[in-house]
Order: C-alpha cells, then structure tokens, then sequence
C-alpha cells in the first residue's frame, strides 16, 4: 500500500483546491504530481472501457451533462488572452458569469471537425473521451483574425467547437505527461485493471479512425473516484482515455500534416485496417512523436471491437459525420466529400476488421 503520509501531503497541498465546476474534481496540474511508483499502481488497475446501449446512443445530440451545447448553437462569450499548447488556431473564451472553454476554429483546421466526430464514435462504443460540442463563436474582444463580425461588432467563428473535459484529475508526474501505448500492455487484469481485449480494442480503434498525433500528451491517465480526502490512499477508479483525437479520418504521417492526417476521405478510405491481414497487424504508420504503430491485435480485441462497431446503424453514422459538419471541410482546392461517401468509407473499413479472424 503507498504511504498515506505521502498522499495526505500531496491533497492538504493540492486537491481539496480543486474545483467542481462539471460536478468532478479537477486538480491544479502545477501543484498536483504523483510519484511514478503511484502512477504505475493506476495503470495496473487503470480501465479503459465501459459499456454503452450502442444502437441507442444519439450521436447527433452527443453527450448531455452540465455544460453542454446542441449542434451548432450560437456561444457568446469574452476573450481571454492565455497561451494555449498545440499548433491548431484555438482560444480561451468565458462564457458569462465565469465558464472558461477553448474553442477551436477554423474552415481549413480539421480539428474542429475531426474530434467532433472521433469523440463521438468513442463515446458511442463506450471509450472514455472528453466532449466537444460542434457551435458557432461570437467572442467579444478577441483578436481580428480576417474572419465575418457580427452586427453588434463581436467577431464570429464559424464553423468552431468548444472543449469540455471528462470529470476527473489528471495522475500524472509532470505536467502533461500522460501515458505512452506501450503501457497498455502494463494493464493487469489479475489487479482489476482492463481485460486484453478491451485494450486491443483501443488500439484497433486508434487504427481504424487512424490517430496519427498519438505521443504521450493526447492520452490521459485519469482518476474518476467521485470523492478524495484526506483519507485516501490512492485512486480507486483511474482511466486510461486518449484525450486529443484532432488529427483523425486521414492517414497517420510521420510529421502529423493535419491536410492528411485529419479529415482526408481520400487519406483514409485507402488506408487499410490490417499491414498484414493474416497475422492482425494494424496499419498505422509512425508519426515522429507517436508511440502507437502498426499494433498486433488479438482475436478478442478484434472482435470486441467488431461487435461494437457493427451495432452502430447508417442513421448514427450519418448523423456522426453530419453534426460534425465533414461535408464543409475546406483543404485548399480539394472538393470536401459528402456524408454518404464517409459513411460508405466507414462501413467498408468496418467490414475489414469484421471479415478477418485472427491468430489466437
């Protein structure tokens, strides 16, 4: 068991400052650090699925909590200047009284429709991810980006989504350090951590959307326990979740260029699910800050993946990519795809991992 004295100085600093703003803890991650030997206990008991009615979730809608947004609703909100990580066009805006969100923007920023969509699918077969809200910006204050202005002179972003985080606090022991997925393979279900075939689904999925930008900090090992005190002596619920699923639909490449790697139908119809069929390799080509590539997939993970993915009808892929708003995707002079063709991509690709039996 780890040192309750270690625990109790990390809260008393810490975690009781957290606040509960969506009904969950969230930690301060510049006060908040764990030891690894503590981290490591998580990933050892650390879930990374939960079951979900598949055919009846309504992806259109998305997931309803405090906080939400329907499909693109009009947010006004203020600019706040903060710097923010990552090379995608985002801001920081409040939403009156004091509901700080990022917001990402941009017709030609795949982004803002890729993690609409991957977010969604995750969330439909029941791997943990944070929400994001398809929705139109009026943002007063922020910086003339060349872009329309309302009539009351606020600057509209259009189309945009805005981030909302899955309730927990990071475990983590610098800031941003999240989890390689290597250490999936560290899960032990003799601990109470996720069966192998519920990991192997994850990373069949990571193929299947082809999660190109897959280095450490776009995953999360969080903790969900609903309460922490002084008392406790480690995380009972901790969740390995990938958090950033940006660079999605396109063809995993080495330098994660978001015109191939995020929203490309031509990128991702022709990638295939398996490098090798025969033995269930997935084809996932390297990114330079990656660590998932081409991983073997057992039959189990095959097939737990296979038996949510075929619950999903044509009315909820549709309504994916439509609410995700793929058909106006700009990339240059390329002619963005309608809904029907992605749906047509997925249920090929679909096909692809239900068709194949693997190697026990």
């Amino acid at each position: 068991m780890l040192r309750a004295s270690y625990i109790q100085g990390v809260i008393a600093a810490s975690l009781l400052t957290a606040c509960a703003s969506q009904g969950g803890l969230k930690a301060k991650k510049a006060e908040l650090r764990f030891s690894e030997a503590q981290r490591m206990d998580a990933i050892r008991r650390a879930q990374v699925w939960e079951a979900t009615d598949v055919a009846s979730m309504d992806i259109r809608t998305g997931p309803k909590a405090h906080g939400s947004f329907a499909p693109d609703e009009t947010v006004n909100c203020a600019y706040r200047d903060k710097v923010m990580s990552g090379n995608s066009p985002k801001f920081t805006c409040v939403i009156p009284p004091d509901d700080e969100v990022k917001v990402k923007f941009g017709r030609e920023n795949g982004e803002v429709y890729a993690e609409v969509a991957a977010t969604r699918l995750f969330w439909a077969l029941g791997f943990p991810v944070d929400r994001m809200y398809p929705v139109r910006i009026v943002c007063d204050g922020c910086p003339d980006r060349g872009g329309p202005v309302h009539e009351d002179g606020k600057l509209v972003f259009d189309p945009a989504s805005i981030e909302r985080k899955l309730k927990g606090w990071a475990i983590e022991t610098a800031p941003d350090s999240g989890w390689a997925w290597p250490e999936l393979d560290k899960v032990d279900e003799a601990a109470g951590g996720a069966p192998r075939a519920q990991r192997d689904a994850l990373k069949l999925l990571a193929v299947f959307v082809q999660h190109t930008d897959n280095k450490p900090a776009q995953q999360r090992l969080l903790c969900t326990d609903e309460k922490a005190d002084e008392k406790l002596h480690r995380c009972d619920h901790p969740v390995m979740m990938v958090n950033d699923l940006g660079q999605t639909f396109g063809r995993s490449n080495l330098f994660n260029r978001d015109h191939v790697g995020s929203v490309n139908l031509e990128k991702w119809a022709t990638a295939h699910v398996w490098s090798d069929a025969h033995v269930c390799i997935g084809d996932l080509p390297p990114s330079q800050s990656g660590t998932l590539e081409n991983p073997p997939i057992s039959e189990a993970g095959r097939k737990f993946l296979s038996d949510l993915l075929m619950q999903l009808s044509d009315d909820q892929l549709r309504a994916l990519f439509d609410v995700a708003r793929f058909a106006e995707r700009k990339e240059g002079d390329r002619k963005p795809a309608n809904v029907d063709e992605w749906v047509d991509a997925f249920k090929k690709k679909r096909g692809e991992i239900a068709d194949r039996t693997c190697p026990s």
